[in-house]
């Protein structure tokens, strides 16, 4: 029988790729490491880990077991969470990935009304775009993942379709110009009109989404610089160093001195969401919390 620590040693394990690094990681030793992954082999009946020198690798049982041992994992924590609150013996326990202009806009205000909801319940935020908030999700590592795809985007519906996919809001891109530029006194601007600027693009799936809608637009945009860091784009663009467009909701959260915001057309917009896994959309902190992400978007 499949024991749950057996299996997040494991995952450490192959994650770390050690037996001391995995110790280090799970706050043990590397003889307990290796005693668990010796009982994990006893009980499956079969190799899991291939040592070789100092190197160690999985051998193909070892991947199908960490492959499913995200959601296996996931499933033990929504019955814990759901059987505890039950039981009242604690009000819950959330962790949370989000995006940096999601956290900075959308989650201090659920947050903030979540906590005078509910005083007991815990949250704890961790920062990373998608996809990899969206694969911390599914391994097991965070309860819910704050991502967004563009309209039009490959993949579509099917990107999210093992996943509880609760919509908050369409956020749509503007243009940035710095203060001086020729269209800066315009209301809108459209793509084609900016393709022999410089450029300074976001993370990369927006500097992707950038490439797209310019190059069907018929350019190919000069990226002369690239940062995830919204208040150093809206910097960048102050300083007359290039142009950029950014989500609406990004600037926020970010006063956009010596530039000038322009309406985009075509229009390009982007859709966030609040993503769980089945099982722990029904464990109630869980729940309040996407409750209070949705209110979080009204305005």
């Amino acid at each position: 029988m499949l024991e749950a620590r057996h299996l997040r040693v494991l995952r450490a394990v192959a994650t770390t790729g050690s037996f001391s690094a995995a110790g280090r990681a799970l706050g043990c030793t590397q003889p307990a490491v290796s005693q668990q992954i010796k009982a994990l082999e006893a009980s499956v009946g079969t190799p899991l880990l291939v040592r070789s020198g100092r190197e160690m690798r999985l051998t193909e049982a070892g991947e199908a077991l960490v492959r499913h041992a995200g959601g296996i994992l996931a499933g033990l924590t929504a019955a814990e969470e759901e059987v505890a609150a039950i039981a009242g013996l604690r009000a819950g326990r959330v962790r949370l990935v989000s995006f940096p202009s999601g956290s900075s806009t959308l989650v201090p205000t659920a947050l903030a009304a979540l906590r005078a909801a509910h005083p007991g319940t815990r949250v704890f935020l961790e920062e990373a775009e998608p996809p990899k908030s969206v694969e911390l999700l599914r391994q097991g590592d965070c309860d819910i993942a704050l991502a967004f795809r563009y309209e039009g985007a490959p993949g579509g519906a099917e990107e999210w379709d093992d996943l509880v996919v609760r919509p908050l809001l369409t956020d749509r891109l503007v243009g940035l110009v710095p203060e001086r530029h020729r269209l800066a006194g315009a209301e809108s601007v459209g793509i084609g009109e900016l393709a022999a600027e410089p450029w300074i693009a976001g993370c990369p799936r927006c500097r992707g989404q950038l490439v797209e809608v310019c190059e069907s637009a018929g350019f190919t945009p000069r990226i002369d610089f690239a940062t995830d860091d919204y208040p150093a784009v809206v910097g960048l663009v102050g300083a007359g160093l290039g142009v950029a467009v950014l989500p609406q909701l990004a600037l926020e959260a970010v006063r956009p001195r010596h530039a000038r915001v322009l309406t985009l057309e075509p229009a390009v917009r982007r859709e966030i969401v609040a993503l769980t896994l089945p099982d722990l959309a029904q464990v109630p902190a869980v729940a309040a919390t996407l409750d209070q992400l949705a209110h979080a978007t009204v305005r």
